[in-house]
């Protein structure tokens, strides 16, 4: 892999902070939303439980958004063995002398 400069270094690293804390702030925004459907569900109709509908739902999303973060951002350890595995087969695919 080539070296990439310490201000390319420094921009890769805030994009990722900013990625993790964005999904941070999505979660913090998820518990407390579906706590308070819990309680509005509990209060107003205890007999029939629809809260868990939105929080299934909102699951799926949240999920998605971390699996986005962790696994497939730039920088994570899965990219980066794929596109490593790609770069070598480049390599191999180029005529010699090249």
């Amino acid at each position: 892999m080539e070296k990439i400069s310490y201000d390319q270094a420094l921009e890769n690293a805030r994009k990722n902070v900013r990625a993790k804390l964005s999904f941070y702030y999505h979660a913090g925004i998820f518990v407390v939303i579906n706590l308070l459907m819990l309680a509005v569900n509990l209060t107003y109709s205890p007999q029939v439980l629809w809260f868990y509908w939105p929080l299934l739902g909102w699951s799926i999303g949240l999920a998605t958004h971390g699996f986005q973060v962790f696994v497939v951002r730039d920088g994570s350890a899965i990219k980066q063995k794929m596109l490593e595995k790609e770069l070598e087969k480049q390599n191999h695919k180029t005529p010699e002398g090249q």
